[in-house]
């Protein structure tokens, strides 16, 4: 259809013949091919907005990154035990069974992580999983290898030998891992070691996928376009969406023709007998491929994989909010908030005193909100702004959470440092104590933005399913004041079909990174 108005369109310019030859740039005005503008505008962008790869990327992307993490784990568990045995930490002399021992630390480390997968290629490295992953296994090879000496009679002291070289390779490991995906991460952040990503399914799920990539560079992936024989009609009207490239059958040419590196199955009208074929040629051609699995919404990390001859069935074990588990963690909490109070008690009394002399007003705020089963419970702050009256109507941008300054800025001085270091929240102790709230969980809302947001907003009463937190996955990603609320129901459920101790204590750590540090995410 478009082609056929482009022809009407040339005689009324005869003198420019070569116009043909550049249909790309057409002269209608742009509302009438939306489609085509937003096409053009992404095939066209300035090389400034596509940074030329780095000479290092070969290093920290792929294969390189996992060569070079290889080799600098064993170099750290070397470099441990020389420092080890040249500054005579070892409690016993080295015998031929020691040193049998000593060399079988690195090479025994180094298998055991691969056989758990950490030398594999993974979309991003999360430094608190990798650290996690190298003290394990140090620690279950170093006490291996202790055990191994001990009944063979290998070592007379195992331990004294193998002691100094674990803890030394525990930290010079873990550091190696620390600076080079710090160093990944930093080069991706700004965009200078992207890889083409090219994205199967032009729909809702697709564009989804799209979106994050676009919006979370520390993943390394540009997504370049899409491909598919039946995409949905609005998709390439919207803002900063990748163009169509093709047909799924042209797979092989755009590889080639735009250097794509990773491809991404997002639902799509294409069937699965189709789709198949495409994957082993993806695999064939050496590229990366990720799926979006179907019913993706209810799989979680507490999914197991089982076969039924040759058919793999995942199982789905979903959490109980009202079982065991989290009995346990509401426990925690309470014990927590206890330790944390008594610790933290000269600096609650502190802000608590300059909260009042600063302003005129109470110490605390209170606001009501809605908790774990809709329940409404009275949220408690040290109070940031002034007590007059705010008469502003706010109401949050479309798709936005409400959060910050909103309205007029009655905020005082020493409460724009409060609201800047989060020391504000500190009150929020006492409503954990009260069972009220939980240390970690999905933040909560006023009731007259639950109403709105639970009529606008798929899955977001599900959230209520737990209590709130002081701090949550969400808030850790950067999902914090005036941001996406679709954004973070996703984040929200995601941390509640996924729950374990291990994640909050991953949350904790991150929102300690946060408060010290001032940067979200991992």
């Amino acid at each position: 259809m478009r082609r056929t108005v482009i022809a009407k369109r040339q005689p009324e310019q005869p003198e420019q013949p070569e116009q043909p030859e550049q249909p790309e740039q057409p002269e209608q005005p742009e509302a009438e091919y939306p489609e085509q503008a937003e096409r053009q505008r992404w095939s066209s962008r300035p090389a400034a907005d596509v940074p030329s790869p780095g000479v290092h990327q070969p290093l920290l992307e792929g294969r390189g990154f996992v060569a070079l993490l290889l080799l600098l784990d064993v170099v750290a568990m070397v470099v441990a035990i020389v420092i080890a045995v040249v500054a005579g930490w070892m409690q016993a002399p080295l015998s031929s069974g020691s040193v049998v021992a000593l060399l079988a630390l690195p090479v025994l480390t180094v298998l055991l992580l691969g056989v758990r997968g950490q030398y594999s290629q993974r979309l991003r490295a999360v430094l608190i999983d990798d650290v996690a992953a190298v003290a394990s296994a140090v620690s279950v090879v170093s006490m291996a290898i202790i055990a191994v000496a001990l009944l063979t009679g290998l070592s007379d002291r195992p331990a004294s030998i193998v002691a100094p070289a674990w803890g030394l390779g525990l930290v010079l490991a873990s550091c190696g891992r620390l600076v080079l995906v710090a160093l990944q991460t930093r080069r991706r952040m700004t965009r200078r070691c992207e890889r083409a990503a090219l994205i199967v399914g032009a729909g809702l799920i697709g564009a989804h996928v799209a979106r994050h990539l676009q919006e979370r560079p520390e993943y390394g992936l540009r997504p370049i376009g899409f491909l598919d024989s039946d995409p949905l009609p609005t998709l390439l009207s919207h803002d900063r969406v990748p163009p169509l490239l093709g047909s799924p059958e042209q797979l092989s040419q755009v590889v080639a023709a735009h250097h794509v590196v990773h491809v991404i199955f997002g639902f799509s009208h294409v069937s699965d007998r189709r789709l198949l074929p495409l994957v082993r040629q993806c695999q064939a051609l050496g590229l990366q491929v990720s799926v979006v699995p179907r019913l993706f919404d209810a799989h979680s990390q507490h999914s197991t994989l089982e076969p039924l001859g040759g058919l793999p069935l995942i199982s789905l074990h979903p959490i109980d909010p009202r079982g065991w588990r989290f009995a346990v963690k509401h426990l925690l909490d309470r014990v927590g908030a206890v330790l944390l109070m008594v610790v933290l008690l000269p600096l609650l009394v502190a802000l608590a005193i300059v909260v009042k002399l600063s302003s005129r007003g109470p110490v605390l705020f209170r606001q009501r909100r809605v908790g774990r089963d809709g329940e409404f419970f009275d949220l408690l702050k040290f109070r940031s702004m002034q007590v007059e009256r705010d008469d502003s109507d706010f109401r949050p941008r479309a798709g936005s959470a409400p959060g910050g300054v909103e309205g007029r800025d009655r905020r005082t001085g020493f409460g724009c440092w409060l609201r800047h270091s989060s020391l504000d929240e500190l009150p929020q102790l006492f409503n954990v104590l009260k069972g009220e709230m939980s240390m970690i969980g999905p933040r909560p809302e006023r009731p007259e933005f639950v109403d709105l947001f639970r009529a606008d907003i798929e899955r977001y009463g599900e959230r209520h399913r737990v209590k709130s937190g002081i701090t949550g996955w969400a808030q850790v990603h950067g999902l914090r004041g005036q941001t996406s609320i679709a954004d973070r129901v996703e984040w929200d459920n995601y941390y509640i079909e996924n729950w374990s101790l291990k994640l909050d204590l991953r949350i904790a750590a991150l929102t300690l990174k946060v408060l010290l540090f001032g940067r979200s995410a991992e």
